[in-house]
């Protein structure tokens, strides 16, 4: 399969090499031939045809197994996490045993053996021939999710969107799983840089959300995704707004106080993420609410001194940033605690929350620095300022 190595059960790989070189009496065009000269009118031409070398891989140990025996050896490596054999056992009875009772499952648990060992080609392969996302029901509706899951991760982001809409148009799918498709569909557009459409998409999922009488028929983790995802749109809006020195004070000022109206929109929906309650969200949300404070103020220490300023009021203007900049880190350093408290208490465990001990430490060896006299290094050239 897949032109992948097969191993035997003594760990050797058993291979079968095709010859590279066939001698074939045809008359052929349009092929690579070797040693062919012209001929007369009439005379018929033997060519030689090569083809380039084929290996074919044999999964000799496997062959001997009925399709009961490979799905018993799929269920049982599946339940103790060798995903490779699982993937390997159950994609053997998927391609050899197409009448099998068991077929349709086993495609399914090959795309997920697939999947867990993050082969998204292969996971792909397997889900999308049960996917139907217009109609199906059972494996055939969660193959459907999983095809646009392994589309997101193959960056394949505008295919992923056309299935979710499709699952999302579904009325007879329960609300959650409605809700479900909605939040994917939304990050999909996020990440294909839609970003005006993925606020539209996410907001009607909230709305949604919001008017379902009994919560508990969605699960937490995607309200709070979907607040997380609204928070990341105008993160990049923030990202997007640049300290531009050669605007004079007065439009630097204006861009300043734009780039903080949309950080405080950003947390203000990190901060619906965290009170949705999901543990994973509420450590990421609390992440990303306390890197942007230590982004602006990354800004702010490396935006040049306006260009109209003489050296007393350029004194000034640096004495006031510092102020400002004092906040900033304050604020990073509360959030950071925060969301690693929260984290202990929940027992989460993610990249975030490494993330978030690394950035408080390093804030507070900043505010230590600032402190000291040295948190505000002098005015820097525009080129070498931090990108946003």
């Amino acid at each position: 399969m897949d032109g992948m190595k097969r191993m035997d059960a003594t760990g050797g790989a058993r291979r079968w090499l095709g010859w590279g070189v066939l001698a074939l009496g045809l008359t052929l065009t349009g092929c690579r031939t070797a040693g062919t000269a012209a001929k007369p009118d009439g005379v018929q031409t033997k060519q030689v045809v090569e083809f380039d070398p084929v290996t074919v891989t044999a999964d000799l140990e496997l062959d001997r197994l009925n399709d009961e025996e490979l799905f018993a050896g799929g269920t049982s490596a599946f339940a103790a996490n060798d995903f490779k054999q699982a993937a390997r056992y159950f994609g053997r009875l998927v391609d050899f045993h197409p009448n099998s009772p068991h077929r349709r499952q086993a495609l399914y648990n090959a795309g997920l053996s697939h999947q867990r060992l993050k082969e998204w080609d292969d996971a792909y392969g397997r889900f999308s021939e049960l996917a139907e996302p217009a109609k199906g029901q059972g494996d055939a509706l969660e193959a459907s999710f999983r095809v646009a899951e392994t589309l997101y991760h193959l960056e394949r982001y505008d295919e992923a969107t056309r299935m979710l809409s499709t699952l999302v148009a579904r009325d007879d799918l329960p609300a959650g799983r409605r809700i479900e498709a909605q939040v994917q569909q939304g990050i999909c557009q996020v990440e294909s840089g839609k970003t005006d459409d993925a606020e539209a998409t996410l907001r009607k999922a909230l709305s949604a959300y919001d008017a379902l009488p009994d919560k508990a028929e969605v699960e937490d983790y995607f309200p709070a995704q979907a607040h997380f995802f609204v928070g990341e749109i105008y993160r990049l809006h923030y990202e997007a707004v640049k300290l531009e020195a050669s605007r004079g004070s007065d439009g630097l000022a204006q861009d300043l106080n734009y780039k903080a109206e949309l950080l405080l929109s950003a947390q203000g929906h990190y901060l619906r993420s965290i009170r949705v309650g999901n543990g994973y969200w509420a450590t990421a949300a609390g992440a990303q609410i306390g890197a942007l404070y230590e982004n602006l103020y990354e800004h702010m220490v490396h935006s040049p001194t306006p260009p109209e300023l003489n050296a007393e009021e350029a004194g000034v203007y640096r004495q006031e940033l510092r102020k400002k900049i004092r906040v900033l880190l304050t604020k990073s350093i509360n959030i950071y605690e925060r969301t690693l408290e929260a984290a202990e208490r929940i027992g989460s465990q993610s990249a975030f929350v490494d993330r978030t001990r690394q950035s408080l430490e390093k804030v507070k060896r900043l505010l230590l620095a600032d402190a000291d006299g040295e948190g505000t290094p002098p005015p820097e050239d525009a080129s070498t300022a931090p990108h946003s």
